[in-house]
């Protein structure tokens, strides 16, 4: 009788191990899906910079050989991204945003802040969302260098946000003492964009 299944019955399938590492509404997604609102730029590394700047003390700014003297900083981790599909167990290699603002000096005032990128993409999140060791500038994508398609030569990552919060081909973030919607926010996404809370769009 073994290997035979009686008609009117199935295989009970097997329980996925990592689904409670799903947030609701979310599949595992085992390639890396390539969602962009615009063409890709292409950079020369010789002319890349990484800008802070707006409520700080001094505004910074790095060249792409500077950026990498900076310590060093990974996330090992999930990515989950508003069209449903999350890939489980990546990392992603580059310097905390942390360092980035210690370096430029943080203003008492400030509490939101706008990335900026390459290309003119923009997305908005709270400080809170980018301090505290939650968020970070990549160049590497499981130990090779992260591809122009998925954001190279550097993105920001905010890993506990959907994936749209973690601005492919990006060159500057501005503290601000107020919100100021991004791209996807104008055109009626989420403020923030939590996944465990399934904020997709606005008023969800």
């Amino acid at each position: 009788m073994s290997g035979e299944v009686t008609r009117g019955f199935r295989r009970r399938r097997a329980a996925d191990p990592d689904a409670a590492r799903l947030p609701p509404g979310q599949y595992r997604e085992r390639g890396f899906p390539v969602l962009t609102a615009g063409p890709t730029p292409r950079i020369d590394l010789r002319d890349w910079r990484m800008d802070i700047d707006g409520l700080v003390d001094q505004p910074v700014s790095w060249s792409w050989d500077e950026i990498h003297t900076l310590p060093a900083s990974t996330f090992d981790g999930d990515i989950h991204c508003v069209t449903k599909w999350s890939k489980l167990g990546v990392t992603f290699s580059g310097v905390s945003v942390d360092t980035l603002f210690a370096a430029a000096g943080l203003a008492p005032t400030a509490s939101y802040a706008l990335a900026s990128c390459y290309g003119g993409y923009t997305t908005n999140l709270p400080l809170a969302d980018l301090t505290g060791g939650r968020a970070w500038v990549v160049w590497d994508f499981n130990g090779q260098p992260l591809a122009p398609e998925h954001g190279g030569p550097a993105r920001l990552l905010v890993p506990h946000l959907y994936f749209w919060k973690s601005a492919k081909w990006i060159n500057r973030i501005t503290l601000l003492d107020h919100d100021v919607r991004g791209f996807w926010e104008e055109a009626g996404y989420h403020d923030r964009g939590d996944p465990w809370l399934e904020q997709r769009y606005a008023g969800d």
